[in-house]
């Protein structure tokens, strides 16, 4: 399969996927609207749901990938099978362990609920009820890697909407029981996350039961140097490929300590996410493989030109979402949720949220791409150093700048946080000697540069003449802001037929 095709079929799966997130977490802000319920619902949901985004975007990939792609078809087959053996029994220990301790995890996702004793169990509450989603999630993300290593991706981009189905349609079921209270409504929800992960397990375990039947053979795990270096990587994968959902993790538990913060930022995240999403989609399961693929091979200046056309696609999709993310803020928030339960205060407390996070969109992209060279390189520990990084410094901005300027400074910290990974992250390659900016990229860079700014000037005239006070308005502004950046971009050579004809050639 191409490249463009690969791309095309994983992307429109992050991208369904994304918009169905849209739809569920409408639904969510109608339904739980942003008090202590949706507080308490939504930081245990952060958990689960960490681990399916990183899942779904291919996280295990990374470790998975291109230890098992070094092998024979069926000494990797073998292999495959002791990793799911192990990681199933491993997944349901550390299931059984949450059970037993989710009231102290439900005070590190939320240490500023501990005031409030009765919101700080319903945190304990629905983390029991939800965190079984990560078991099936986790061996769902297995398989895919083994679909992927095979160029078989139809699964690995549409198993994922299972979750997000499931939870839309648990929703539309419990907006009929009127009479249900707000906190049981969102018990039946963390059921309903747990059921609909399950859902996604079945549908990978499917497509692998109908491949060539070479892809994993199980048997009592036998405790190779492969299998246990695959075990030591998958941790470590799996929190590298998260960095940015990291941070957000992290200002979580600062958000705590504001009401309705939690919401504010979970809602406002969920915006953002689209286009980052999107990269980490593309990166880990299309790019990922072509990378490991030039490093087998040891051709340095391909991996550069690679990821350097990578970097081109992230900037072209990340730069025009962040400026009109910031113009386009308060409609966005208030249009997408500011209905039911949600209160107006809430759409413009989220509005200000989205505005600090679209600042590191461009970073949290970028952050994306070139990880995965990292990973491709198998420097696993310099991923988790660039994220360690990233952490400490969302921590010493958000605490300060949250306490001068509220929820709106938490966001500018996360931001900061995704600016200092990526920064990390090319220093770190430069280091390998595989961070060089050609004339191409600036090239590239000043012409997306160029075509954002015509697209912010648009944007900027038509919200000014045309208030955007609905559905249709704001869908008008958005698709006339993208008509207006694809017209710029392709008079500003952002955008050429070369670059599709690049992508369309077979790794």
């Amino acid at each position: 399969m191409s490249l463009i095709r690969s791309s095309l079929l994983v992307g429109l799966g992050a991208v369904a996927s994304r918009v169905l997130g849209f739809v569920r977490d409408i639904l969510f802000a109608q339904a739980l609207g942003a008090g202590p319920v949706a507080d308490a619902f939504l930081a245990a949901f952060r958990l689960p749901n960490l681990v399916r985004r990183i899942a779904a975007e291919g996280g295990l990939n990374p470790a998975l990938i291109p230890a098992l792609s070094r092998l024979e078809p069926d000494e990797s087959a073998r292999v495959a099978g002791d990793v799911i053996t192990v990681f199933a029994l491993g997944l349901i220990a550390l299931t059984g362990l949450v059970e037993v301790a989710a009231g102290l995890i439900a005070f590190v996702l939320a240490p500023g609920l501990q005031g409030d004793e009765g919101t700080l169990a319903l945190v304990a509450l629905y983390t029991r009820l939800s965190f079984p989603m990560v078991v099936c999630v986790t061996l769902a993300s297995v398989g895919a890697a083994l679909l992927n290593i095979r160029g078989r991706f139809t699964a690995t981009a549409l198993a994922p909407l299972a979750v997000n189905l499931g939870l839309i349609a648990a929703i539309i079921a419990l907006e009929n029981a009127d009479t249900l209270p707000i906190e049981r409504k969102a018990i039946w929800l963390a059921v309903a996350s747990s059921l609909s992960g399950f859902v996604q397990l079945v549908l990978v375990a499917i497509a692998l039961w109908r491949s060539d039947g070479r892809m994993m053979r199980f048997r009592l795990p036998h405790w190779s140097p492969t299998l246990k270096s695959l075990l030591l990587a998958g941790v470590p994968a799996l929190v590298a490929s998260g960095a940015a959902q990291l941070f957000i993790l992290v200002g979580t538990q600062i958000a705590s300590f504001w009401p309705s913060g939690v919401s504010w930022l979970y809602y406002a995240d969920r915006v953002v996410q689209l286009p980052v999403g999107l990269m980490a989609a593309l990166g880990s399961s299309v790019l990922l493989p072509e990378l490991a693929l030039r490093h087998r091979t040891g051709e340095a200046n391909g991996i550069i030109a690679a990821q350097n056309r990578a970097l081109e696609i992230a900037l072209l999709l990340a730069l025009p979402a962040c400026v009109a993310l910031g113009i386009l803020a308060e409609p966005v928030a208030s249009v997408l949720f500011a209905r039911g339960a949600f209160t107006a205060s809430d759409a413009q407390g989220t509005a200000l949220v989205l505005m600090g996070l679209s600042l590191g969109l461009p970073f949290a992209t970028l952050g994306k791409v070139l990880s995965q060279t990292l990973f491709a390189r198998g420097s696993l520990r310099g991923t988790l150093l660039a994220t360690g990084i990233g952490i400490l410094v969302t921590i010493g901005a958000a605490l300060p700048l949250g306490a001068a300027f509220d929820m709106t400074g938490i966001a500018i910290g996360i931001s900061l946080g995704c600016l200092a990974h990526a920064a990390a992250l090319s220093v770190l390659l430069k280091r390998f000697g595989l961070w060089a900016i050609d004339r191409a990229l600036v090239t590239k860079l000043v012409q997306i540069v160029a075509a954002t700014l015509v697209m912010s000037l648009g944007l900027v005239t038509a919200t000014a003449l045309i208030p955007p006070s609905g559905p249709l308005t704001l869908a008008g502004l958005c698709l006339g802001g993208l008509a207006l950046y694809a017209a710029a971009a392709v008079l500003t050579g952002a955008v050429k037929r070369g670059d599709l004809a690049l992508l369309a050639k077979k790794p």
